[in-house]
């Protein structure tokens, strides 16, 4: 806590009683009048009013080194009221409030307290931000563990999820699923998994790409009430046990509408779940339009990937692992091209998220509706373009190049570890190198990386072996300043926060097609792209850790060498 220091236009006696004359009249509070009589800063004012009033100020770094006394004001309480009440030395109690006149506030207080409390002021600002960390710090999950010990089982709560709502008088289970899925939509994770092992069930979120836990392990009773809440939720079989189930729910959390998956999926110690959090906000800027421009890429790959997207006909295929943000890329070309005056539809599976001036289809096997059907279809319905969800078999393949090769501009993606490897791929699933060469522009590989998260990040040396492992030397390095996040509470103590695509891109000329068409050797294929200038996954990643953006170690796990 800071001490109350001397302002430079010390706020008076005489100073106060103006300003409450002049909020009898206003119908402004006595603060405002006061701040707005001072000619004072924000900051400046609350030091003077402080050394007036003999209060002690408070900031936000002070406050976050506190314990918050939350079995005695939760945190929805203290969003709502927007005070907080600490643990100070020993037993005290500090109440932090940014309004001294209030003395409805302080009484309140001093009832939720039920003890002597230490009044301090803190500006309304620095009182927020302490509220935000804490609510992005601290899991809905704790204050249900609080109040599970004593808990009946109650009513099923509905799809509203809020810090408040998940307080109410509901039953175990409906709270532990709102909790999770609050956390999770909050941390931005894409996945939730819910696994039952020996000891009972583990939660974990998927965040930036990486599983980690996410509360404590519960019981295997309580674990069974989980998945039966769950299976309710997504519409599925609360009787069945012995087979996999897919359903899907919605819930509003953090003022927006949320779409998830639900994959419930029978072990030996009973059934897990995975829930994939379709997050439009994730994804999707303020303005609600997606743009390539949005997705992080250099300008030069921007350049690239315009000029491929925006050709009359052929075929671009976007590559990379699960999670890599393929769809994402090619909904952003979608979005950015789709002027009006083209056809486009989508064959998917499943549809993430709804493209405004798109028909998009979603398989569905279980009807017969397969990609490849469905392209089939698409193909008669005059479309100018299409997007494929994923390429995955021989018959969707050939369709799609035979689509490309007849006058539609066909995007698509596949499964493959680089821009190269989609030729063995397409070589796997029979198709003719030829046709595939006449119809590709280009191919895109694409990777998420983690980076350093600018609250801890801190300049770092690599070790001789780390260097070895990336086959670097000490005198790649020169002039460069690595960096590496220690962990903190913005950053969940990763050291990482966010991702950055890497992406290369492979734009094919006459002598890249007739090398493939001719099956030379890969090594042969890159040795003629790199001197075409194109950069591989590995060397985009490399210049990322070279900027300080992420660590070597990230490199090495998500890019294998060129």
């Amino acid at each position: 806590m800071n001490a109350p220091t001397a302002p430079n236009a010390p706020v008076t006696p005489e100073l106060v009683s103006r300003a409450r004359a002049a909020a009898r009249t206003s119908g402004r509070g006595v603060y405002a009048e006061l701040e707005t009589l001072s000619g004072l800063e924000p900051r400046a004012f609350v030091q003077a009013l402080a050394a007036l009033l003999r209060f002690e100020v408070i900031e936000t770094a002070t406050m976050l080194e506190m314990r918050p006394a939350n079995e005695l004001l939760p945190l929805a309480r203290a969003l709502t009221r927007h005070c907080a009440l600490l643990h100070g030395p020993g037993e005290s109690l500090v109440a932090v409030i940014p309004d001294p006149f209030d003395i409805e506030l302080q009484d309140w207080i001093a009832a939720v307290a039920r003890a002597p409390v230490r009044l301090n002021l803190a500006l309304r600002s620095d009182i927020q931000a302490y509220l935000t960390k804490l609510e992005s710090s601290a899991r809905a999950m704790d204050a249900v563990q609080l109040s599970l010990i004593s808990e009946a089982e109650g009513t099923e709560g509905g799809e509203q999820i809020s810090i408040q709502r998940i307080h109410e008088d509901e039953s175990e289970a409906v709270k532990i699923v709102n909790s999770t899925l609050y956390d999770a939509i909050r941390d931005g994770a894409s996945d939730i998994h819910l696994r039952s092992a020996r000891e009972g069930m583990v939660i974990k979120h998927r965040i930036d790409g990486v599983l980690g836990s996410a509360g404590p392990v519960f019981q295997r009773e309580v674990s069974t009430r989980i998945i039966s809440r769950l299976k309710v939720m997504a519409g599925l079989d609360i009787a069945e046990h012995r087979v996999p189930q897919d359903g899907k729910l919605k819930v509003n959390a953090l003022g927006r509408a949320v779409d998830v998956r639900v994959s419930i999926m029978p072990t030996i110690h009973g059934e897990d779940a995975v829930l994939r959090i379709l997050d439009k906000r994730s994804i999707i800027p303020a303005d609600g339009v997606l743009r390539l421009s949005v997705l992080g890429f250099e300008p030069d790959v921007l350049s690239s990937l315009r000029k491929l997207v925006n050709l009359p006909y052929g075929m671009l295929l976007v590559t990379g692992p699960t999670g890599s943000g393929k769809t994402t890329t090619l909904y952003a070309a979608i979005s950015e091209t789709n002027t009006g005056r083209e056809n486009f539809l989508t064959i998917e599976d499943p549809v993430e998220y709804e493209l405004q001036g798109v028909a998009q289809i979603p398989v569905n096997e279980a009807q017969g509706l397969t990609f490849e059907r469905g392209l089939r279809s698409i193909l008669r319905h005059d479309p100018d373009r299409i997007m494929v969800g994923e390429i995955r078999d021989k018959e969707t393949a050939e369709m799609a190049v035979q689509a490309a090769l007849t006058g539609h501009l066909v995007l698509a993606t596949v499964h493959a570890n680089n821009a190269y490897d989609v030729f063995n791929r397409f070589t796997y699933l029979g198709i003719d190198m030829y046709a595939l060469t006449s119809a590709l522009n280009g191919i895109l590989a694409q990777r998420l990386l983690r980076t350093v998260c600018a609250h801890c990040a801190t300049e770092h040396q690599p070790d001789d072996t780390e260097l070895r492992e990336l086959g670097l030397t000490r005198r790649d390095l020169a002039g460069r300043v690595l960096r590496r996040g220690t962990g903190c509470g913005d950053c969940r103590a990763t050291g990482y926060k966010g991702r950055r695509a890497i992406v290369e891109i492979l734009a094919l000329d006459d002598t890249l097609r007739r090398m493939i068409a001719e099956k030379q050797p890969i090594a042969e294929i890159k040795e003629r792209a790199r001197a075409k200038g194109i950069r591989f996954l590995r060397d985009a990643a490399l210049e990322l850790a070279f900027q300080g953006e992420t660590t070597l170690e990230e490199v090495a796990r998500v890019t294998l060498q060129a």
